[in-house]
């Protein structure tokens, strides 16, 4: 029979501060399923006109799914956070992508009728899961030359995007890591990162009880020197260091999704409309450059172009993954569009987490820029892959005359 699809809607994003990994961090004793259900009470909280039993689905992310982060977590962070036992929920893996994947799988369940309403997130606490835990790659991989060994570190594909592209020099890199300290120290002393920001309660066997109410990764006193006395962990003499890529961090996400007539039922705000969303494979050994076709392949299926876009938030896993994209586009790379509060170099990337603190920062950004209609969201993954989420912002203002 024929369907019609519906709009889909971001309501709301929320997410923890996040924290360093490590028995030092702040949350090296507390459980990734309880940060998770701390976005999602808070979801609730800040929305109190949706009713809890009007969530259809809860899909949360999480690439290291053992222990703390296992049994299936989006159904166990739904009982966890007081939910109805009749929402159900699942958990989903696309490594870095993974509350990305999160919210495109439930939005396209939301646009075909499936659900009204869902909440989308994810999670990573590095400091009990390091990246690659429990994991064993087939041997194949690398005996059959199907990957080259690099593939299978992270910071090495970085390497091997600089070996590709030497004019994105580590100088490049390291200016570009300059900014996104800047941006984001700039951001917060002006109220713009923060309104989105969950407290959590943390504790510790020696310090005691505390409240985790701001991001502990980001170093606002970096300095371009600094930056260049770095050492490269991942090959001597190389170009990526601590200073230029994200950090190991802990911390979760969550958003409200929603059919657009169910929100106005609902009386539930409209943050920014879904226009459409890609994502590509790329060699592996050079995941980096994944964000390039996913949204070549966005662009092409929502009829819009490069141009069209008014901000960009990119996932700042390594800064020359970031660089390579803003080069294949012609972007500046200060350009005033593109992470205008800063991104992960700074605040940090959990994982399976960061896709939706993108979308929770544009859906701000979109509130303050009426002269902004869309805005792109998009990210590197792990095994060589790229995805890109477009969105429109409700607030447009319309063409200038």
């Amino acid at each position: 029979m024929p369907r019609q699809l519906r709009e889909v809607v971001f309501v709301d994003g929320v997410r923890t501060p996040f924290g360093k990994a490590g028995p030092a961090g702040i949350y090296a004793e507390t459980r990734a399923d309880d940060l998770v259900v701390r976005c999602i009470r808070e979801l609730l909280r800040r929305n109190p006109s949706l009713p809890a039993e009007r969530v259809d689905e809860v899909a949360i992310a999480a690439t290291t799914q053992i222990g703390d982060q296992g049994l299936t977590i989006g159904r166990t962070a739904a009982l966890l956070a007081g939910l109805p036992k009749s929402v159900p929920g699942y958990a989903i893996d696309r490594m870095c992508a993974g509350a990305m994947t999160a919210v495109t799988t439930t939005a396209s369940g939301i646009a075909f009728g499936a659900y009204d309403v869902a909440i989308a997130g994810g999670v990573e606490h590095m400091g009990h899961h390091p990246m690659g835990e429990g994991v064993d790659p087939n041997p194949r991989f690398v005996s059959e030359k199907i990957v080259d060994g690099s593939a299978l570190v992270m910071g090495s594909t970085a390497e091997n995007l600089h070996d590709r592209f030497p004019h994105l020099t580590k100088e490049r890199a390291d200016a570009f890591a300059l900014a996104s300290q800047q941006k984001y120290a700039a951001a917060v002393a002006a109220g713009q990162i923060g309104p989105e920001l969950v407290p959590v309660a943390t504790r510790s066997a020696d310090a005691g009880w505390g409240l985790a109410t701001v991001d502990e990764p980001p170093r606002p006193n970096t300095t371009l020197e600094g930056l260049s006395t770095l050492k490269t962990p991942f090959r001597p003499h190389g170009h990526v260091t601590a200073g230029n890529a994200a950090g190991l961090n802990d911390g979760a996400t969550g958003c409200l999704l929603a059919a657009e007539e169910v929100a106005e039922e609902l009386g539930l705000d409209v943050g920014m409309r879904l226009v459409g969303f890609g994502f590509a494979g790329v060699e592996p050994e050079v995941m980096g450059v994944g964000p390039i076709p996913s949204t070549e392949k966005a662009l092409a299926r929502t009829g819009l172009s490069i141009t069209d876009i008014g901000l960009f938030e990119l996932n700042e896993a390594f800064a020359v993954q970031v660089l390579a994209f803003l080069d294949h586009f012609g972007i500046a790379d200060d350009d005033a569009r593109v992470n205008p509060w800063g991104g992960a170099i700074a605040v940090g990337h959990p994982l399976a987490s960061s896709g939706v603190r993108l979308m929770t920062q544009l859906s701000r950004q979109f509130a303050q820029r009426p002269d902004v209609r869309y805005g792109l969201t998009a990210m590197c993954i792990g095994i060589g892959m790229g995805g890109t989420v477009i969105w429109e912002n409700p607030n447009w203002e319309g063409a200038a005359a």
